[in-house]
């Protein structure tokens, strides 16, 4: 197979990972209700993880020294911030009981991530097809806890499960977007800067709208049980890290 073809058949099977949510539609309704908030913990862990054991350190090995990394995990910050507050006024009007958000926030986010993956992964099959295999394999260790986490932010955000699980998929396809303008610009693209600037829009995801919803009127059982999450996921990501 050509490398442009190993490219394509990982970046729809990376795509494809978005659908690790739809386990949750076998479960009965008050079980997945259950489930939603530990999701959503194991989801801000996976994004602490991300943003701290795989973005940052990546980009400050790779960039010059200095303070470049850290404004542009700012500057991911900030714009987050942003878009936060043009959709809180966007959506001032509306009803509550509209996607909050938080919802959309995660698919911009999520989209972003995977383009940036697809990119990753992309530039890897150029070099050398069993590096490709190997980084899409590293990729896909976290994708699949992280989606399953984001369609239950979703849900959590307000979302129907069949709307989720479509928008969840659609912003997946940025992976594959990622890998083919990784081909097509193999020789001059460089998204080094990139990487701490989707750190910081993690890192504000994680902090700013998914611990307030984790640590709220939460009973002592709840809190243990949404505490473990947010550790597992970031003992995976960290796990992932050390063995890649």
């Amino acid at each position: 197979m050509t490398t442009l073809g190993w490219i394509l058949v990982s970046g729809v099977s990376m795509s494809l990972l978005a659908l690790s949510g739809v386990v949750t539609l076998a479960l009965p309704a008050r079980m997945f209700n259950r489930t939603v908030l530990p999701m959503v913990a194991l989801a801000a862990g996976a994004l602490l993880g991300g943003a701290l054991f795989h973005m940052l350190p990546n980009a400050v090995s790779q960039m010059p020294e200095g303070l470049a990394p850290y404004l542009w995990l700012v500057a991911g910050l900030f714009t987050f911030f942003l878009l936060e507050q043009f959709l809180n006024w966007h959506h001032c009007h509306r009803p509550v009981s509209e996607h909050r958000p938080l919802g959309w926030m995660i698919l911009v986010a999520d989209g972003l991530h995977n383009l940036f993956g697809g990119l990753a992964v992309g530039s890897a099959f150029v070099i050398d097809i069993r590096l490709g295999v190997v980084t899409w394999l590293v990729a896909a260790a976290h994708e699949i806890p992280q989606e399953i986490g984001d369609f239950g932010i979703l849900i959590h955000s307000g979302w129907r499960k069949g709307p989720a699980l479509v928008y969840n998929m659609l912003s997946a396809l940025t992976f594959l977007v990622g890998s083919v303008v990784a081909y097509l610009l193999a020789a001059d693209l460089s998204v080094v800067a990139l990487l701490p600037f989707a750190a910081g829009n993690f890192l504000y995801i994680a902090l700013a709208d998914l611990f307030p919803e984790l640590t709220t009127d939460r009973s002592p059982h709840e809190r243990v049980v949404l505490t473990v999450g947010v550790a597992a996921g970031l003992a995976l990501l960290w796990g992932v890290a050390t063995i890649s």
